[in-house]
């Protein structure tokens, strides 16, 4: 891939490829840990880590939800947002690695 912003290298696995093509899938909205569990089955030891990588190399951003815990009943939720680097890189990687139809060409 050609003019790789510094420190925006990801190794991109087949669950990452799971995680980026749900982003890619709506490329503007947020995502929760748990609705990118719900949707792709990755286990959460899985998937934070690959969360945590793509947003240290620029792919994502993200920022915690503005609740409080106790009123909601429930623990704030981090979201997660492709950026636009990860939006062309993901784009860039889909293609290289024969992206067609919605699904990988390697996926079985």
């Amino acid at each position: 891939m050609a003019d790789i912003p510094k420190g925006s290298e990801v190794k991109l696995t087949h669950t990452t490829m799971k995680v980026l093509k749900r982003f890619m899938d709506e490329p503007r909205k947020e995502l929760s840990g748990a609705d990118i569990t719900r949707d792709t089955k990755i286990f959460t030891g899985s998937l934070y880590p690959i969360l945590l990588r793509l947003e240290a190399a620029g792919w994502l951003s993200s920022h915690w939800e503005d609740i409080d815990p106790k009123e909601a009943g429930r623990p704030r939720r981090r979201y997660y947002r492709l950026t636009a680097t990860g939006q062309r890189l993901a784009t860039e990687a889909f293609n290289e690695l024969g992206f067609v139809g919605g699904n990988l060409a390697w996926q079985g």
